[in-house]
C-alpha cells in the first residue's frame, strides 16, 4: 500500500496519512470483528494455544489504535461466545485471567485515548471477579466519546434474541407494551446493543466464512469481509483493506442503483 502526504485539518493539526484508496469521509460508523485463529496461529508455530491468545491481544490493541486514527466511532469485538464455555477448563481459566489482566493494564489507556468501554452478553456466567471489574471499567470510561469499544463476552445472538422475546412478552403481559405496537424499533430498544448503531462492516479472520451466532439481527445490512489472515497476524494494513473493500461496495438497502445515486 502507498501512503499520501500527511493531511492537515483546518486548525493545522496533523491527521495520520491514509493508504491510497481509503476515503476518510466514507468510514463505516460501526465495525464488528470475529477474531478467529488464535489457536491455529499457535499450532502452526508449535506453541500452546495460550500463546496464540496472548498474540491476539496485541492485535486487539493495534486495531483499536487504527480505529481511533481513522475516526471510527464504534468497534465491537467477539471475544468469548456462549459456545466457548464448552472448551477445556484450563483454556477458559486462562482466557478469563487474560481478560482481567488486559483490562487492568489498559484502563488508563482507555481514558487517555477517550475510549468508552462496553460489554454485551450474559455477564452473569463470568467469574464474579471479572464481572465486577468489567463494571468498574465501564463506569470509569462512561463519559469518553471518541470510540465505543464493545466486547462481546459470553455472547450468543440467539440467546440475545430469546432474551428480547422474553422481555417484550413480559411487558405485553403486564400491559406496558401493546402487541400491535411491536416493530423493529421496539426490538432494537431491547437488544444488548440498544445503544449502538447497526453494524456497517463485519470482518472475520482465519478464512472461515460463517457468522457463528454473532449479532444476527444487527448485521442485517452489513457488508461482510472475510480474510485468511489469522487474528494474531491481523494488522492495520489488513483493516485498511477491509475498509477499502467496504467503501468500494454499493450499499442499496433494498433500492436500485439508480435510486441511491
Amino acid at each position: 500500500m502507498t501512503y499520501p502526504s500527511v493531511i492537515r485539518t483546518d486548525n493545522s493539526r496533523e491527521v495520520s496519512p491514509l493508504p491510497k484508496g481509503l476515503d476518510r469521509l466514507r468510514m463505516p460508523d460501526h465495525i464488528a470483528v470475529i477474531m478467529d485463529g488464535n489457536g491455529r496461529w499457535a499450532k502452526k508455530r508449535g506453541m500452546k494455544r495460550e500463546k496464540g491468545h496472548r498474540a491476539g491481544r496485541k492485535s486487539v490493541k493495534k486495531i483499536v489504535e487504527s480505529c481511533i486514527e481513522l475516526g471510527i466511532k464504534n468497534l465491537t469485538l467477539y471475544a468469548f461466545s456462549t459456545e466457548n464455555w464448552n472448551r477445556p477448563k484450563l483454556e477458559i481459566d486462562f482466557l478469563m485471567q487474560l481478560l482481567f489482566l488486559s483490562l487492568k493494564d489498559e484502563l488508563k489507556s482507555l481514558n487517555k485515548n477517550n475510549i468508552r468501554f462496553e460489554t454485551i452478553g450474559n455477564l452473569g456466567m463470568l467469574p464474579k471477579k471479572i464481572s465486577t471489574y468489567l463494571q468498574k471499567v465501564k463506569n470509569e470510561t462512561r463519559k469518553n466519546s471518541k470510540l465505543t469499544l464493545t466486547l462481546a463476552l459470553s455472547y450468543g445472538s440467539r440467546s440475545e434474541i430469546v432474551d428480547v422475546v422474553r422481555e417484550i412478552s413480559d411487558k405485553v403481559k403486564n400491559n406496558i407494551i401493546s402487541s400491535k405496537n411491536i416493530d423493529e424499533t421496539v426490538i432494537n430498544n431491547h437488544l444488548y446493543t440498544r445503544n449502538l448503531p447497526d453494524v456497517d462492516l463485519l470482518i472475520r479472520t482465519s478464512g472461515e466464512k460463517r457468522i457463528s451466532n454473532f449479532l444476527l439481527w444487527q448485521i442485517a445490512y452489513s457488508e461482510l469481509y472475510f480474510t485468511k489472515k489469522l487474528w494474531p497476524d491481523f494488522r492495520k494494513k489488513d483493516l485498511y483493506r477491509a475498509i477499502i473493500s467496504y467503501q468500494n461496495r454499493e450499499r442499496r438497502f433494498g433500492k436500485t442503483s439508480e435510486q441511491i445515486k
